[in-house]
């Protein structure tokens, strides 16, 4: 299966899941899980490479590749994508590094998806 469809579908259908079976507690933290990403004294673009880079640290690989889509779709060339993963793979040390490997392949993918489009 495609590596973008897949990702992008097990997440929806997770999310979904989730939702349905929410309380409150659950349903506030996606709320600030998304109001924590609008524009600010920030602007959303940063805010979403601040979260690529942090979620590299913590080895999240579904957070890396949401964070991956949302830079792409903010408009961050592959590029500046790559330079601000190397921050998070400094500030988390070589434990990143397989983390990275599967966040350059998906980074990839993105960007030739878009091409492609």
């Amino acid at each position: 299966m495609d590596l973008l469809k897949e990702y992008r579908d097990r997440r929806s259908a997770q999310n979904q899941k989730v939702i349905d079976n929410a309380d409150k507690v659950v349903k506030r933290i996606y709320s600030l899980d998304t109001i924590t990403y609008n524009e600010g004294a920030l602007d959303a673009k940063t805010k979403e490479m601040i979260g690529l880079t942090t979620s590299l640290v913590l080895r999240c690989d579904d957070c890396v590749k949401y964070h991956l889509e949302k830079c792409v779709e903010l408009g961050y060339t592959k590029e500046q994508i790559v330079e601000g993963m190397a921050v998070g793979n400094v500030v988390g040390g070589t434990i990143v590094i397989p983390h990275l490997r599967r966040a350059v392949e998906y980074l990839e993918a993105l960007f030739e998806e878009k091409e492609n489009s």
